[in-house]
């Protein structure tokens, strides 16, 4: 059975809602939205259709059901869905889980036949808790029993019977968990619980284990117990992540697909990033084998149509801003500076994104939201030629991309056609005239409580640069002059573990110390990110 369309009239959160367009190959239905967006509401109306057509009986809630306060219980002409194929539910034709499915323990001591299935529905609205370990632990119990002594043939082998037994639960619970092993009800007149093995433990009880591994079996053995009489049916699971990380939820609605009998189709209300993930994955696969219906941003006071939406990168925004709310803008940096300096794989780790590295450890603490990425040389910055500038910002939303280059040799006219496209170019030759700048160095000498040598170091920079003017550079060409610079700051220091060259004591030792309240700090500031304190005038 699928659901091809659904019309709400005054019913719990809706004034008047429709939902349109949901394919008939659509064998998953996925409700995105934030909480209170009434994705519970639409599994209660399914619910309460069920009961109705299936004659389990109404419930005698109006005022839960209704959207105003009135005894109104005529739901019939206010909850109508339509089926693929036109047929009405019949029992066995939804399944139901609600969000509220913890069981921490429990143990049975006693066997008794149950009522079949179909039966008994005790479920009445998506606020009740649903534990059903218990109820399915007897179930298998006294089926393998029956099976036992009645049902299996005479040439099934003990071992077969028990893998077949227990195969169904215990496969997709080790895929998901693979230290996890389901052994089966155990005894059920002494200890009567589910048993596991896990690692090397052994006689591992149900009660044990964890919160995600306990939702995770619960979800794989209620269908497992159920889909041969729930074998034509729409299964509904609110909140199918609860309880369970990332990683874990976008393999257990993998899981669940698989265990998905005939025909049916599986509706879920997810906030997780891992379900959604996988159903785009699955999406991605087979479109019309997936639905996405957005709940969010819709005014429910008033009239709304919903039809399934593509997920396209609006989409995912949303999803991202529901699953992680403020985290979701940390995902993407607000600005992303492309700066000289060799990528990595242009070169060995040691030295690539050497002054991508340097910028982010000097303005980590002010700007965290910004980040640096080496793409070259200035050439290969100022024309783009890794595509990062144009590519970025289709990536991630709202996210300001810059490009930044040594001022080297450039003319000042040069400077200012430079800036006209966009691209910052430094107010110093390079960025080892900052690092090397004798307030970094002075800070070097105080912070290794040498403050006697301040003198003896910037004397000693001075001779490096002397030295290098006469070999023919110029006199503000620090970089040419720093590793001299470095090797007599050491020797004078005696430093050790400060790194092995030039770069890396520049990278490791100084810019450490260029922080806010230098003037050089401030001038490298504001050659970057200008007059503007933070980008977009923000800080988080």
């Amino acid at each position: 059975m699928r659901i091809a369309s659904v019309k709400l009239t005054k019913f719990r959160r809706f004034e008047d809602l429709e939902i349109q367009g949901i394919p008939e190959t659509a064998k998953l239905v996925v409700l995105a939205g934030p909480n209170g967006s009434g994705k519970s509401s639409l599994f209660d109306a399914f619910l309460l259709k069920y009961k109705f057509e299936a004659s389990y009986g109404l419930a005698q809630d109006p005022k839960y059901y209704n959207r105003t306060d009135s005894d109104d219980k005529n739901f019939s002409n206010r909850i109508i869905i339509e089926r693929h194929g036109g047929s009405i539910f019949t029992r066995g034709s939804l399944y139901v889980r609600t969000a509220y499915r913890n069981e921490s323990d429990f143990q049975t001591t006693t066997l008794k036949r149950h009522e079949p299935i179909l039966n008994q529905h005790s479920l009445n609205r998506l606020i009740y808790n649903d534990a059903t370990a218990q109820i399915n632990y007897a179930r298998l119990a006294s089926q393998a029993l029956e099976n036992v002594f009645v049902n299996e043939k005479n040439s099934t082998t003990m071992s077969e019977f028990r893998r077949k037994f227990v195969g169904e639960i215990h496969d997709p619970l080790q895929r998901l968990f693979p230290d996890l092993c389901y052994i089966g009800v155990g005894n059920p007149v002494e200890h009567g619980t589910f048993q596991f093995e896990k690692g090397t433990v052994k006689g591992f009880f149900y009660k044990n284990l964890s919160g995600g591994e306990k939702a995770a079996f619960d979800l794989i053995l209620d269908i497992v117990v159920k889909r041969a009489n729930y074998a034509n049916a729409v299964y509904c699971i609110d909140e199918p992540e609860a309880h369970l990380n990332t990683r874990i939820q976008g393999a257990l609605l993998d899981e669940l697909m698989g265990l998905l009998p005939g025909e049916s189709q599986l509706w879920i209300a997810s906030h997780s990033i891992g379900m959604m993930r996988k159903a785009r994955e699955l999406y991605d696969a087979d479109p019309g084998a997936v639905a996405f219906l957005d709940f969010s941003g819709h005014d429910f006071d008033q009239k709304t149509v919903i039809t399934p939406a593509k997920p396209n990168r609006s989409f995912w925004a949303g999803v991202l801003d529901v699953a992680l709310g403020d985290l979701a803008k940390l995902v993407a940096p607000r600005m992303v500076i492309i700066c000289e300096g060799k990528p990595i794989g242009a070169v060995n780790g040691k030295s690539a994104e050497h002054d991508a590295r340097v910028y982010s450890t000097i303005f980590a603490e002010e700007f965290p939201d910004v980040t640096f990425i080496s793409a070259g040389n200035a050439d290969q910055v100022s024309r783009d030629s890794l595509g990062l500038a144009m590519a970025l910002p289709k990536i991630a939303a709202d996210i300001q991309v810059k490009r930044l280059i040594d001022r080297d040799d450039h003319a000042s006219k040069d400077v200012t056609d430079y800036n006209k496209r966009g691209i910052t170019v430094l107010g110093r030759r390079h960025l080892e005239s900052y690092l090397f700048d004798d307030e970094v160095l002075t800070a070097l000498c105080i912070s290794r409580e040498k403050e006697q040598d301040v003198d003896a170091v910037l004397a000693a920079k001075k001779t490096a640069i002397c030295e290098s003017i006469a070999c023919g550079k110029p006199e503000d060409d620090i970089k040419s002059a720093a590793g001299k610079i470095y090797t007599e700051t050491k020797r004078i220091l005696s430093l050790t573990q400060v790194g092995n060259d030039r770069d890396t004591f520049a990278r490791n030792t100084l810019a450490p110390l260029l922080t806010p309240g230098m003037s050089v700090y401030d001038s490298l500031k504001k050659d970057i990110f200008g007059d503007c304190p933070r980008p977009h005038g923000n800080a988080r």
